[in-house]
């Protein structure tokens, strides 16, 4: 969660100069120039934690600070009923506004008792009691974006919290972070989010990482973004690169355009991703009255095939059926998943319209052909320029509807709705 309204600069907080940064462990010697900062505690790049997209539910979009144990685990018992968690969703992480608005006497993180009165210990064996995964947010900064508290200056303390409470995902944001005088933003960031690596491996805890630090440079020129995604590959599993998808209060026509913006930008990442470590363009949707079903259905279908983790946010206990059906189906979430695990590439663009490619293991493609227009369209491409391999016909399957079609070499898609996605699973030969 990084919030637009939250300058990307940070804030520096009341009461904390440059003094009391330092010593609180903000700045640390410089790493050599080839390793991310942190690198000489953690011995190397992060674990692979995540060797396919992480999948699971998150509270935020739908939630926001309206979370407590309640909410948590509802939807996490609504995962096993769905046959979602079976189908991957397996990771329930609680976002912001969990803490109280203080620390403890210790200096310790202390869930809200009124909000998770069995505090979070407890959240989790009840997570893992069902099969799933235990995810916890937090920030780099001194205080997350709802003004929290932050793990600046906890970072080992946190991380070994919540080891204790057998927490399997952390995702850290990077809100009110105080910039040193002297000290540019980038490498304050890249100090921030290396101490944290550390401390989460030194706990001897798998733990995925999720590394929010690319949000907060979009619009810092493409260098400066691409050097940042680049070094939050070595530091953690995953990234969120830009703008947070809308929240449920938001206004309708919202919710599209924000899906459409996260798409836009992520599409163009390909080249920094690679298998193990996930571009993350933010949750999904899937299950918001406000969007049509051809609407979920493209973000569903352009998520995977851009490898993207696939991190529900949403009241899964009252999913319609068709929003069901599109979270759980097996076939799309199969190329989301591929082991090759390739982010699809842009192989043409039109004015109101989006073709993707991707190779999957077994050496068919996934071709997507997006219509982001609000009129139907008829889509194509031939085999050649989607970079299919030379093949006398080929075999396609639109797997929403499951029909079987067969090419010369021309895949089309008659009829795309407003806003639709077509999703072809292509054999060669």
């Amino acid at each position: 969660m990084s919030h637009p309204s939250v300058p990307r600069f940070g804030r520096t907080v009341a009461g904390l100069g440059t003094a009391a940064v330092c010593s609180a462990g903000l700045l640390v010697a410089p790493a050599p120039a080839s390793a991310a900062p942190g690198a000489r505690d953690t011995g190397g790049p992060y674990p692979n934690l995540a060797p396919a997209p992480p999948m699971g539910w998150n509270n935020w979009s739908y939630y926001a600070c309206q979370i407590n144990e309640k909410v948590v685990l509802d939807n996490a018992r609504a995962l096993v009923r769905t046959g979602l968690a079976r189908r991957g969703y397996d990771t329930v992480t609680v976002d912001d506004c969990w803490t109280t608005r203080r620390r403890g006497p210790r200096d310790e993180l202390v869930p809200d008792p009124v909000k998770f009165p069995h505090g979070m210990a407890y959240v989790g064996q009840q997570l893992h009691r069902m099969g799933l995964r235990f995810g916890i947010y937090t920030d780099v900064g001194s205080l997350t974006c709802e003004k929290y508290p932050g793990s600046l200056g906890h970072f080992r303390a946190d991380a070994q919290l919540f080891a204790r409470w057998k927490v399997d995902y952390v995702k850290a944001d990077g809100c009110n972070v105080p910039v040193p005088r002297g000290h540019g933003k980038e490498e304050t960031y890249r100090d921030l989010y290396g101490q944290l690596s550390g401390a989460l491996r030194s706990t001897g805890r798998p733990i995925t990482f999720s590394v929010s630090a690319p949000a907060y440079f979009q619009f810092d020129g493409d260098g400066v973004w691409h050097k940042v995604i680049g070094w939050s590959s070595e530091l953690g599993n995953l990234w969120r690169g830009g703008r947070d998808v809308a929240l449920r209060k938001s206004a309708p026509a919202k919710k599209w355009a924000s899906i459409l913006y996260n798409f836009r930008y992520n599409a163009n990442l390909a080249e920094l991703q690679r298998p193990g470590r996930w571009n993350d363009p933010d949750l999904l949707l899937v299950g918001d009255p406000d969007l049509t079903p051809h609407e979920m259905q493209s973000q569903m279908s352009l998520w995977a095939m851009m490898a993207a983790p696939l991190i529900a946010s949403t009241d899964v206990g009252k999913l319609s059926g068709a929003a069901r059906e599109i979270l759980g189906n097996e076939q799309i979430i199969a190329v989301d998943q591929d082991p090759l695990g390739v982010q699809g590439r842009i192989v043409q663009q039109g004015r109101d319209s989006t073709v993707l490619a991707k190779p999957l293991e077994n050496g068919d493609w996934a071709i997507a052909l997006f219509n982001e227009g609000d009129a139907p369209h008829t889509l194509s491409i031939t085999a050649g320029a989607a970079g299919l391999p030379e093949a006398g016909s080929y075999a396609l399957r639109d797997l929403v509807t499951g029909r079987r079609l067969r090419s010369e070499g021309d895949i089309v898609a008659r009829q795309v709705p407003a806003h639709g996605t077509v999703l072809y699973r292509v054999t060669p030969g």
